[in-house]
């Protein structure tokens, strides 16, 4: 199969290859020497941008995490100014994700799956998935909720587990499940603590 290389700096070609590679067939099954072959780069070019494959795939987690901490914050502020809808309303983020040609999964999820502790890429998705808790925290404590911290965890294991289901089962459903299990959640939260 020949693929066309990306345009642009040698940086941003390979790390374009890295990013369509690693989501599409995951991170342990690409090699470099495919990405090299396809990103269209020389082999030492390549390592004087990364100089090992674990600084590629923390690249390729900084470009997801800018790419899908924005799609949260988009879809929390188009439910509007009350932290309450916002929390709720994130999860319009997850439709648009799931519903999306080629999706397969949360990339942190997939990464940390093909990680171990304690490598430079299981931190980057702990140290991303703990962002999204406390953005989320700050969400539910400015919402009034009884135990922000609860309320956080429990939304953002439900958006995980959103995200998983559009993987596994790919119905059209889940997204809007997903959204009413969080409105449930807020409401519980916030009631008590009026």
């Amino acid at each position: 199969m020949t693929t066309t290389a990306p345009s642009g700096s040698a940086r941003e070609r390979i790390l374009q290859t890295a990013t369509r590679l690693f989501y599409a067939k995951g991170i342990r099954a690409v090699g470099i020497d495919l990405i090299i072959a396809e990103s269209g780069v020389a082999k030492a070019t390549f390592y004087k941008h990364f100089p090992s494959k674990d600084d590629l795939v923390v690249a390729y987690l900084d470009g997801v995490d800018a790419a899908w901490t924005a799609q949260l914050r988009s879809a929390a502020a188009a439910a509007g100014d009350d932290p309450a809808d916002q929390i709720v309303g994130l999860f319009g983020a997850l439709s648009s994700a799931c519903l999306s040609e080629g999706y397969r999964g949360c990339g942190f999820i997939n990464a940390a799956a093909e990680s171990l502790p304690g490598t430079p890429v299981h931190d980057r998705t702990v140290a991303h998935k703990t962002a999204v808790l406390e953005w989320v925290r700050d969400l539910a404590a400015a919402a009034g909720a009884t135990d922000p911290d609860g309320l956080a965890r429990s939304i953002t294991l439900l958006l995980d587990g959103g995200l998983a289901s559009g993987s596994l089962d790919a119905s059209p459903e889940a997204p809007a499940a997903a959204a009413a299990a969080a409105r449930a959640l807020v409401t519980a939260a916030t009631t008590r603590a009026a």
